[in-house]
């Protein structure tokens, strides 16, 4: 554990020991130095019909439409690929023989086939869209949709407003931001990241290790507040930092030691049946965990299913090292979602938890209709689907198509815009609401004449 312990134990005026307080100035929680944390105050009570959640499924890499969720099975060879539809259990609605858990559940889950972007065929851009509505131009860096709900609702009692499992986006090729973070919005709204695979054999409750990109500044900026500490504890209580600390530090400390917000984490707690039926794997474990923290008053969980998608088995299939073969969606990939999705809207319906939880499942683009020479598939940002759940959506339905080969929207075509306004509604959010941009400069949640996808309502 990152700690800051000295060999005297002093005692600030409310009572709190000043090891305690450099145990909580140790922050991963949201990543953040405590100045930034006190940022995350809740901004008032919301009402219970209106306090809606979300869990948002990244399926880095772009899963193939044409071999998931918008087969062509009249389609020449080269097209439909290896895989064949099977009925759910909603008549009229197929999807790929990879999800036969999937297909039980189709009731709960609304299919928009016809998402697109028109921006470069590169993963990095792909994930800021489809994660805050917008391309990152001139060195603007637009909010996380979690992020956003984090600034404009803040904290649930002692729960993180939003937590990223299990690790955040790494290299995917573009060496671009990735779209998980504040944004212009700044540090304090970032998401708690766990950087932990909470399928290891050995995975314990985090220790409130500092997050991997936490800089050396930030880390330099801890060591002189313990230094002005150690220099003169009585000094100390009557500085701004102390004054700043006097209103929120029992919340930040809250949220540090949160018995609650452990338990969260500890899936120890889940009967061995659950975690097979999540699919014993980092994907599967944080989906479990992310019903965990739902459960206990996180407002929003992002997972991502891969990390890279380089020398590991992804929905990035193009055929050869070092990325995947199109086999691995039958044999890895497929039953890894499959299996946690479905056990993951089976335990939300169960619970009483989907009905305010919106579940978005979606990958960055789609992929090539065309099998390419290798045996796999290319980036194909000019139609993909995705997958809508719960917070007020209404299941068992399709909205959209594909032309023939499932190349460009036939009707109803999606943006990411759209997508991104569509969450904010489930989330209750004004589209017309303003966000405090750069320079003074207000930014509005959506752009103007941006419209939610209301068939999915």
């Amino acid at each position: 554990m990152f700690r800051f312990d000295a060999e005297k134990t002093v005692k600030f005026c409310d009572g709190v020991r000043r090891r305690d307080f450099l145990h909580a100035g140790a922050l991963s929680f949201l990543g953040l130095s405590l100045s930034d944390l006190f940022a995350l105050k809740a901004q008032g009570a919301i009402n219970a019909e209106q306090d809606m959640n979300c869990i948002f499924l990244m399926l880095l890499g772009g899963p193939s439409q044409v071999d998931t969720w918008d087969m062509k099975p009249n389609a020449p060879a080269e097209i439909r690929g290896p895989y064949k539809p099977i009925k759910t259990n909603v008549p009229g609605i197929e999807i790929s023989e990879i999800f036969p858990h999937m297909a039980e559940h189709a009731d709960k889950f609304a299919l928009v086939r016809g998402v697109y972007h028109t921006a470069a065929a590169v993963h990095d851009t792909g994930h800021q869209m489809m994660q805050t509505g917008k391309l990152f131009q001139a060195g603007q860096e637009h909010p996380h949709v979690g992020c956003v709900l984090s600034k404009l609702r803040g904290a649930r009692g002692d729960a993180p407003p939003h937590v990223l499992l299990p690790r955040p986006i790494g290299n995917t090729g573009g060496n671009l931001p990735h779209g998980q973070t504040a944004g212009f919005l700044g540090k304090q709204f970032d998401p708690f990241v766990l950087n932990s695979d909470p399928s290891t054999p050995n995975f314990k409750v985090p220790d409130m290790l500092p997050p991997e990109y936490i800089s050396s500044v930030r880390v330099d900026r801890r060591r002189k507040l313990r230094d002005l500490v150690d220099a003169s504890v009585k000094e100390f209580e009557v500085s701004p930092d102390a004054r700043l600390l006097d209103d929120n530090f029992h919340q930040a400390y809250t949220l540090m030691s949160s018995a609650k917000m452990r338990e969260a984490f500890d899936l120890s707690k889940e009967p061995e049946a659950v975690k097979d039926r999540y699919g014993r794997n980092k994907f599967g474990m944080s989906c479990l965990m992310a019903r965990r923290m739902i459960e206990r008053g996180v407002r929003f969980v992002t997972i991502n299913q891969f990390e890279t998608v380089f020398n590991e088995i992804t929905w990035d299939i193009h055929g050869s090292a070092p990325f995947s073969p199109i086999a691995c969606y039958r044999d890895e990939v497929g039953p890894m979602f499959d299996n946690a999705y479905a056990a993951l809207l089976e335990d939300l319906h169960q619970r009483g938890l989907l009905k305010n939880t919106l579940v978005v499942a979606t990958g960055e683009f789609g992929r090539t209709p065309k099998i390419n020479p290798a045996g796999g598939r290319d980036h194909w940002p000019q139609c993909w689907t995705m997958l809508f759940a719960g917070g007020g959506i209404k299941g068992g339905q399709i909205i959209g198509s594909s032309d023939e080969i499932g190349a460009y929207p036939k009707d109803r075509p999606v943006t990411p815009g759209e997508v991104a306004a569509t969450m904010m509604r489930s989330l209750k959010i004004d589209l017309d609401t303003e966000l405090p941009g750069l320079q003074g400069r207000p930014i509005r949640v959506v752009d103007h004449g941006v419209n939610p996808v209301s068939e999915l309502f």
